[in-house]
């Protein structure tokens, strides 16, 4: 009998293979107290497992194939560098010395302390970096208890994959997940995770379908039999009967002509039907995404995170540290390149080395991004420096997040004007026009957004938080995630709002939310009058074709039947009919 499992779907494509389980990546850590003469013999023990953990990862690293989208190794790098963090070494040395406790349970102490951050940070993404603290510190555990550092098949020590197969468990590192990729591995199901999780993010960067966030899956699933993973819709059909098999070879041989009529669009300009130009950009994090999104037909980029510079280290990074990593990634971007500011709070120090003031009880409404650099204007002035100085190798914007009001983008915008004054002042030379503009990504922003755009150079709405904020949900929350809802009404109505607020002032409005590199609302979005995406790369081309496929007059004449409608049936016909 069939049966049909629903999760998460993260990466499109359709697989079919036989489903072989990984074992559980939870250890039962062992926990003993040490006598006074055995404390530096366990702190060599610790670093010994440290430098093989680190040695092995190396070997992955070598291990990936050239040609590999640049986030690939960006994952492996950022392990890397978290092996020597100080944050974790010296942290676990002071457990073993102080409490007298064995490596595995010192490791175990740093890496609660580290995760209890994260979870409460509020922007999902950099949430799920906990992750990142978790498979580090999974990999020195295994070394130090003497277990495989590579996720084991049930029944087996090493991989051995002998035909297609759909890979099934709790969680998968990034190590293990690019070690896969190499072999028959088809497709991903994971019990944990989101659309922010390193499995969804590398699945789609390597085109393997994937499904997360299905609860159970291992208990539901048996090795061996046959499953076929849609990881658009987040299906996963276990022992599919001949009809099933029959529809969804026939579905994966229309994706496959599908990508390759894809990529004969990639050098051909985003214009609409009826002559509209809409602008395709992509959100990064290194100068090798720049590349790989230009490849993809990216016209730019929309988004570029500048927290990783902050995070899992002890010292705040110096204004020259940062103008070294902002004119690299500036000098790799063809196009515009939009750096949005520190997004960090306090509920996000991991170990910056500045004191913030205490972790609130809600910091989603907390002290943070904007509001922080405000209150903290010595850990602002070296990163506004950074960026202006970086500004002359290419064509930059700045963007503030979670702005709320006109009174704290003049504050923030005024702050940047008299940093530039310092700057020519001292001799250094910058790009003579950096736009400034604001994140929408607040309700109150997008209400007063008619206000903003008198003020701002551009808009570039934040869906992400913006659904959360409006909603009250949290959508990395497994228990109210249902609600996170793109098509609300209000969202809709907040959306439009702040694209005819851009529009009027004759300002730019960008979207890079997920929802931008969702084709299921280019068409909506055309319709609300947007005309500058920013996505994942691999999204790109699949947003032109709509794009080259759509009548935006059209839809926007349909969409404002669809804003006026009270009727939730309608709405819902609506949009389906767009």
């Amino acid at each position: 009998m069939s049966l049909w499992l629903n999760g998460i779907g993260v990466s499109r494509g359709v697989a079919i293979g036989r489903a072989q389980r990984l074992h559980s990546t939870d250890l039962e850590i062992p926990e003993r107290r040490l006598q006074a003469g055995d404390i530096e013999h366990e702190i060599t023990r610790f670093y010994g497992a440290q430098r093989r953990a680190r040695d092995e990862l190396k070997r992955v690293r070598e291990q990936i194939p050239p040609g590999t989208p640049g986030d690939i190794a960006a994952f492996i790098d950022t392990h890397l560098l978290m092996m020597d963090d100080r944050s974790i070494v010296d942290t676990t040395i002071g457990h073993i010395r102080s409490a007298k406790l064995n490596a595995e349970a010192a490791l175990k102490r740093t890496r609660d302390a580290m995760v209890a951050i994260f979870d409460q940070m509020d922007d999902p993404y950099l949430r799920t970096r906990k992750d990142d603290v978790g498979h580090v510190v999974d990999r020195i555990q295994r070394v130090l208890m003497k277990l495989s550092t590579t996720a084991a098949v049930e029944g087996a020590p090493k991989f051995d994959i002998a035909e297609q197969t759909v890979i099934v468990a709790d969680d998968i590192t990034p190590a293990d997940i690019i070690l896969l990729s190499q072999q028959k591995v088809v497709a991903f199901i994971t019990e944990f995770g989101g659309p922010t999780s390193h499995t969804a993010i590398l699945a789609r960067s390597l085109g393997i379908p994937a499904i997360v966030g299905l609860r159970d899956a291992r208990k539901w699933l048996r090795d061996g039999e046959t499953v076929i993973v849609d990881g658009e819709q987040g299906h996963a059909l276990a022992a599919p009967d001949a009809e099933a098999l029959t529809f969804f070879k026939s579905k994966q041989v229309k994706l496959a002509q599908d990508r390759a009529t894809l990529q004969l669009l990639r050098d051909k300009p985003a214009i609409s039907k009826d002559g509209v130009k809409i602008r395709l950009l992509a959100n990064i994090e290194s100068p090798d995404d720049a590349i790989h999104a230009a490849e993809l037909g990216a016209e730019g980029v929309g988004l570029y995170r500048t927290e990783f510079l902050y995070m899992n280290r002890k010292d705040l990074p110096s204004e020259e540290e940062q103008f070294e990593a902002y004119a690299k990634v500036v000098s790799a971007v063809k196009g515009p390149l939009t750096i949005r500011t520190l997004d960090l709070g306090a509920d996000k120090q991991v170990d910056s080395g500045a004191r913030l003031g205490p972790t609130p009880n809600n910091p989603a409404l907390g002290l943070r991004a904007i509001r922080l650099c405000l209150r903290e204007p010595e850990l602002f002035r070296a990163q506004v420096r950074a960026l202006l100085r970086a500004s002359r190798f290419g064509e930059m914007k700045i963007m503030l997040p979670m702005i709320s009001s006109v009174a704290e983008y003049r504050q923030a915008h005024n702050f940047m004007a008299a940093t530039r004054i310092e700057l020519a002042r001292e001799g250094y030379k910058m790009a003579d026009d950096v736009p400034v503009g604001a994140m929408i990504e607040i309700p109150a922003a997008a209400l007063a957004s008619p206000m903003l755009a008198r003020e701002c150079q551009f808009f570039s709405i934040g869906t992400n938080d913006l659904i959360q904020y409006t909603l009250a949900i949290d959508r990395v929350d497994d228990e109210v995630n249902y609600l996170y809802d793109p098509l609300h009404p209000a969202v809709l109505q907040l959306i439009q709002r702040t694209i005819q607020s851009g529009v009027r002032a004759g300002i730019p409005v960008t979207m890079c939310g997920e929802m931008a590199g969702d084709v299921r609302y280019t068409r909506l979005l055309l319709g609300l009058g947007l005309q500058e995406f920013s996505m994942h790369p691999a999204n790109v081309l699949e947003i032109k074709r709509a794009v080259l496929d759509a009548d935006v007059k059209s839809l926007q004449a349909q969409t404002l039947r669809l804003l006026a409608s009270a009727d939730i049936e309608e709405q819902q016909a609506l949009i389906a009919a767009l």
